[in-house]
């Protein structure tokens, strides 16, 4: 399933549609890196990518941003000097959808890739 969501295309969300249940997202997330992780209130899913050099983390943080602008879904980036936090939430419905996914699939690639 993780190549299917890597596959896929966000879709713009403004709303009007239901958040994934907590049984839905735990499903799609277990086709996705076992670092990543619902958040207790089931509203985001996040992962820390760790790197040897700063140099590094900006590349990341900045393919990342790529990928955030391309598919117009944005994740929270916290960026330090060996590691780069992602966080996925769909604002707009208060919850995750599948774009929460699908980006992180597409950054799972890009981690397996870096």
């Amino acid at each position: 399933m993780a190549i299917e969501l890597e596959e896929r295309r966000c879709k713009p969300c403004e709303g009007g549609v239901k958040p994934l249940r907590r049984d839905q997202s735990k499903q799609l997330l277990d086709a996705l890196h076992a670092d990543w992780m619902l958040s207790d209130d089931g509203l985001e899913i996040s992962r820390r990518f760790d790197f040897p050099a700063y140099s590094r983390t900006l590349a990341f943080a900045n393919a990342v941003a790529w990928i955030a602008i391309v598919q117009g879904h944005h994740p929270v980036l916290t960026v330090s000097y060996g590691n780069c936090g992602v966080a996925y939430t769909t604002h707009s419905i208060n919850g995750l959808s599948d774009n929460d996914f699908i980006c992180a699939a597409k950054v799972d690639r890009l981690a397996a890739d870096a």
